[in-house]
């Protein structure tokens, strides 16, 4: 698997040609990483070095924080602002408005998305090379996944507020790329929605997938602690889940090798 090489960005030749960027979105923060040359980037958001959003977290320490400001963007002078499909509109409009160009990058819904973005980054900061290589690693290690075969396991997607994930959602697609079934989706879930108590408890999973509960007490959390949910095993996600970035692979494996671990395997 081509992955772990993507982490570490080859440390090319300064181009004064190549565009600078400062990046507003936690996941363009990462595809920026990825391909831009370090010279290029001129600052990425808060969230950047923040463990529990951004698999690339320790990296993006060596850069500085833009705080999502127009202002403060404006003074470090970028030719590219890009940004996500919900970033402030008046901040990028702002910058717009000045004749900073913006790219604003759509949430990735679906694991064939992923390349294409590469691809689209790597041409926005000039390293379309880079990000064709690294784009058909991906689609290559997306091709070798195995067929799921046999009796699949079911997961729950079961979060504070039985919020929960159904077709058309990147979570949905890596979960069954690892050989598991969704019960929202079988529900008729599509995006996002929510699963009621009874729901989970009548269709009996093999598995809950929850989030890292948050300290003290929280009434949306209460329900996920029912005693009928007691001994359901639960799937552990983690950051490779949250962008579309190479780093979906690991959550990938590490979906297989849990579930191979529940009493319904994933693979007979």
């Amino acid at each position: 698997m081509a992955l772990l090489s993507c982490a570490l960005v080859p440390l090319g030749a300064s181009a004064s040609d190549l565009p600078r960027v400062a990046s507003v979105n936690v996941c363009t923060d990462q595809l920026v990483m990825l391909l831009a040359n370090p010279d290029q980037i001129l600052s990425l958001s808060d969230l950047s070095d923040d463990p529990r959003n951004s698999v690339m977290a320790e990296r993006a320490a060596q850069f500085a924080k833009n705080n999502t400001q127009a202002e403060t963007i404006a003074l470090q002078s970028p030719d590219i602002v890009v940004a996500g499909e919900y970033s402030d509109p008046s901040m990028l409009a702002l910058l717009r408005s000045i004749d900073i160009e913006v790219e604003q990058f759509a949430i990735t819904r679906s694991l064939r998305d992923i390349p294409g973005d590469i691809r689209r980054m790597g041409k926005v900061l000039g390293q379309a090379d880079r990000g064709e290589e690294m784009a058909l690693d991906l689609e290559q290690d997306l091709a070798a996944l195995p067929e799921a075969v046999g009796d699949q396991p079911v997961a729950a997607f079961f979060l504070p507020n039985g919020f929960s994930l159904g077709a058309g959602t990147l979570s949905h697609d890596i979960l069954t790329a690892a050989g598991v079934r969704n019960l929202s989706d079988e529900l008729g879930l599509v995006g996002n929605g929510t699963l009621t108590l009874e729901q989970v408890i009548l269709n009996q999973p093999d598995a809950l997938i929850r989030s890292q509960p948050f300290s003290g007490f929280s009434l949306s959390e209460e329900m996920l602690t029912h005693p009928a949910l007691e001994g359901l095993p639960a799937l552990k996600t983690s950051v490779d889940w949250v962008c579309g970035t190479p780093f979906v692979m690991n959550a990938i494996a590490s979906v297989r090798e849990q579930a191979s671990a529940l009493n319904r395997p994933a693979n007979d």
